[in-house]
């Protein structure tokens, strides 16, 4: 696509490519500092072997002799215009590009080449960008049209064993964590690490739970689906293996009774997915405390800086003082496709405002989409194969 000072940039639009760029894929994903677990090869692939469509590949690769130092893995859809998305999707909590840390100014230069060329007709729409992220970096540097608006929040904690996590509540609630910290032990709940070739069984089990904890809760739908049960099993036993990933299965009394899915990678660590046996509630377990102690307990000693509790700001994780950071919505475009970077733009602003109208002055709106949430869940798990069946993580 463009060549200089030994720079190339290329657009892979072949699966069976993106298949076979694993190695080096995995090799820049370690170099690049900002990465989250969903730039990995192995969330990635998989999700497209999950959710992508033939045809629509656009992945864009920048190298320096040869050497992969960048990686932009998009996709194109054509609603509701022409736009070029980050592979995987809404179940993934960050998305970004590759750079490597050594090579960011070739790595950008090339990166900018390459997507204007895969973006001649289309907006670059590039959703749930962490602040600090190399995708940051390119959009400071883009030539052409561009627009930033604010995306999900996520709450981070400093990566610390749980008692030190604690100590930052007030007093009166540290309290009452740590008495909920002896219940679960005082009753016996037993964590373990499942291995690579338990990962399938494991999954089946969490969704299964997560199922149950949900039912009649309202849940997101596409969660419940054997597609999505098949990428945590794909995803997940290479992650496990390449140590960017953990299973923990949680017994009490000889029986599972909660599973939880950790996703890591460079200087984050995060809970992604978990099912908990309600009945949990009936013995008095604070499922979320139990929970946080291990994903504590798994990011300490990694070298890892954030424990991330990844999208929401829900009330539960504010008692523990986290950091709220904002992620942000990127577009971009070549200049003389301004015009359509603003109406996607005025797209999403005024959908965003829609949204937030309904949520704050017809609170009766999110009882009916619960509602309808449910009836579609349902007929989800009555389709489901049983290996598949289950539902989905946090809504």
């Amino acid at each position: 696509m463009t060549a200089a000072r030994g720079l190339t940039a290329t657009l892979c639009r072949d699966p069976a490519r993106f298949a076979r760029l694993r190695p080096e894929w995995d090799a820049l994903h370690r170099r690049c500092a900002a990465s989250t677990p969903f730039q990995s090869h192995a969330w990635l692939h998989s999700w497209w072997l999950s959710y992508g469509t033939n045809g629509r590949l656009r992945v864009v690769l920048a190298r320096r002799d040869g050497r992969l130092i960048g990686a932009a893995p998009l996709m194109l859809v054509h609603r509701p215009m022409p736009l070029l998305v980050p592979l995987g999707g809404a179940i993934s909590d960050f998305s970004d590009v590759l750079v490597d840390d050594e090579e960011s100014g070739g790595a950008l230069t090339a990166l900018e080449r390459g997507l204007d060329r895969a973006a001649r007709q289309a907006v670059i729409d590039l959703r749930e960008v962490r602040p600090g992220a190399a995708a940051e970096l390119l959009y400071e540097r883009w030539t052409g049209a561009r627009g930033r608006l604010t995306d999900s929040t996520c709450m981070e904690l400093p990566v610390e064993p749980i008692d030190d996590l604690v100590k930052r509540m007030q007093s009166s609630r540290a309290q009452r964590v740590r008495a909920k910290l002896r219940k679960i032990d005082a009753l016996g709940v037993e964590s373990r690490v499942v291995s690579e070739h338990e990962v399938p069984d494991a999954v089946g089990r969490l969704l299964r739970l997560h199922e149950l904890q949900w039912r009649g809760r309202g849940v997101n739908v596409e969660h419940l689906r054997p597609r999505f049960a098949e990428h945590l099993v794909r995803a997940g036993r290479r992650m496990l293996r390449d140590g960017d990933a953990a299973l923990t299965e949680f017994r009490l009394e000889g029986r599972v009774v909660a599973v939880s899915m950790t996703l890591q990678s460079g200087l984050l660590s995060g809970g992604y997915l978990y099912g908990a046996d309600p009945a949990l509630r009936e013995r008095k377990v604070d499922v979320t405390t139990m929970l946080l102690r291990q994903e504590a307990a798994l990011a300490s000693g990694s070298g890892r800086g954030v424990l991330s509790l990844l999208r929401g700001s829900e009330a539960y994780k504010n008692h523990w003082r986290p950091e709220a950071v904002t992620n942000q919505r990127l577009l971009l475009a070549r200049s003389a496709l301004e015009p359509l970077l603003r109406v996607r733009e005025s797209q999403v602003t005024m959908r965003d405002r829609a949204a937030e109208t309904v949520t704050t002055r017809f609170p009766a709106a999110r009882d009916w989409r619960d509602r309808v949430n449910n009836w579609r869940a349902d007929g989800a798990v009555r389709t489901s194969s049983p290996a598949g069946s289950g539902a989905s993580r946090r809504t």
